[in-house]
């Protein structure tokens, strides 16, 4: 025998949340095999990150060069600072579709959601025209704010057809698994003076991503 670490999890799953997990995985992919061109083309997601005025770089991001000999290099460790901003990201294949910034002093609720999501139509019309005809397949996670009343009236009556988010699927969120750990990737370990720096900062990266 030898003794070993416990694996972390995020949480331990009782057997209905697995088998929630498993139900909408395969439903989600079942409509994918149907058409996967249509699936894309029509999928719309939205998530809600925080970007802090300074997050200390990874320690891969640290990694030098050291000769043999040399005694390994050391650094002092930071944490990030405590002045943030929430980024609310609608996205597509196709690029970024509307960013909101909350207010400080403000919170994410049903009704400040349900008001977002009424923003979406218009900007689609604009921007996606052909994803509005075609139907949209709209994707969020099961935070308290997006599954509240205000808000699941929001998305029916823009005409959206919501896709279920099992509980603690971080996995299944497309800007949790792709976006956002490389918008904060590109962001650490450098300072921002101000809320309007942090989000001019975003914009660009978020403009700059290809299809």
């Amino acid at each position: 025998m030898k003794k070993v670490c416990a694996r972390w999890v995020l949480r331990m799953l009782p057997d209905v949340q697995k088998a929630n997990r498993v139900d909408a995985s395969t439903t989600i992919l079942g409509l994918f095999n149907e058409n996967p061109d249509n699936f894309i083309s029509r999928l719309l997601t939205v998530d809600e990150t925080w970007l802090h005025h300074f997050d200390p770089e990874s320690k891969v991001q640290s990694m030098t060069w050291k000769h043999v000999s040399s005694p390994p290099p050391t650094k002092f460790r930071v944490v990030a600072s405590a002045c943030k901003v929430m980024a609310t990201v609608f996205w597509d294949a196709e690029g970024i579709v509307l960013v909101d910034y909350l207010e400080h002093g403000s919170t994410i609720t049903g009704p400040y959601y349900a008001d977002l999501i009424g923003k979406v139509p218009a900007t689609l019309k604009e921007k996606r025209r052909r994803k509005f005809r075609h139907g949209v397949l709209f994707h969020q996670d099961n935070a308290p704010a997006h599954t509240s009343s205000e808000a699941l009236a929001a998305i029916r009556n823009a005409g959206f057809e919501l896709l279920r988010h099992p509980s603690y699927s971080l996995d299944l969120a497309p800007s949790d698994f792709y976006l956002f750990p490389k918008l904060k990737e590109f962001m650490k370990g450098r300072r921002f003076a101000d809320d309007e720096d942090v989000i001019c900062t975003a914009n660009d990266w978020l403009e700059d991503q290809e299809p």
